[in-house]
């Protein structure tokens, strides 16, 4: 759609419009003023002298350029799915564990998020079945990726129970291009190991803490040996918390998650 054209009368009447209103600016001595605002009041000096028809037609066009605009942004953004403790699934947000305390799971939150990433997380009701739940999360990332998110802008994070539906859902999507944080989710003889059909796909990142009583690192797990992970990275802590490393803000496991998330 053509704004001006010199063979059509009107049109070079408001283009000459759009020429004096520049002419005030120089004679009023404006010149630090923003683009934007120049052209934002040169825009309505111009819709003035134009129909209702016209005026709605070039707001409706201004709106769809919008949000294709919004659209393309949330496209390229880093979406995250957490998923919290087995403590948490039982307990409210505010009880503490006998042994390691308040589950911070707010400020955990709060860490992960910034302007370049989109945060997924619910408080999972009470003896959540880690399968059932596995397959709805599956589904919404399905949903993510049908809308045009690509697979390597989504990653599963999850602690403890957590990690262990982060690993059925790695198991049912089979997407090598997908990213996978499990904190605290291996240890020995558990009940993923029982499973001798059971794989690990996509771009995994694992989490463990070395006083954490029986735990093993996930890399000597038989679903890990099983499986043909060509992103691997492993890391283990040694903050002297146990199981309770999780339960904590810890810069320690969050600033290498974040490090994962924005890995191309």
């Amino acid at each position: 759609m053509k704004l001006f054209n010199s063979g059509s009368g009107s049109e070079a009447s408001r283009a000459g419009i759009f020429y004096k209103h520049t002419k005030v600016f120089r004679r009023m001595n404006i010149r630090s003023i923003d683009l934007n605002t120049k052209f934002v009041f040169l825009f309505i000096t111009y819709c003035t002298s134009m129909t209702p028809k016209h005026i709605f037609i070039i707001i409706l066009a201004l709106c769809s350029i919008v949000v294709y605009g919004q659209k393309s942004e949330l496209k390229n953004k880093q979406y995250i799915f957490f998923l919290h403790n087995k403590f948490l699934e039982d307990h409210s947000a505010d009880e503490a564990h006998p042994k390691y305390g308040i589950v911070e799971y707010e400020k955990v939150l709060h860490q992960l998020k910034d302007s370049s990433n989109v945060v997924l997380f619910e408080k999972r009701k009470p003896n959540t079945d880690p399968v059932v739940y596995a397959r709805k999360i599956k589904k919404q990332m399905d949903r993510l990726m049908k809308k045009g998110v690509k697979a390597e802008n989504i990653t599963v994070v999850g602690t403890s129970q957590g990690g262990y539906i982060a690993q059925y859902i790695s198991y049912y999507q089979k997407n090598p291009e997908l990213k996978f944080v499990f904190i605290g989710a291996s240890f020995k003889d558990d009940s993923l190991e029982k499973d001798p059909d059971f794989k690990l796909y996509g771009r995994i990142l694992s989490i463990t803490e070395k006083s954490d009583d029986g735990h093993v690192q996930l890399s000597e797990e038989q679903r890990f040996t099983r499986s043909d992970i060509k992103d691997f990275k492993e890391i283990e802590l040694n903050t002297g918390l146990n199981h309770g490393f999780l339960f904590k803000a810890l810069d320690a496991w969050i600033l290498p998650t974040k490090e994962w998330i924005n890995r191309k």
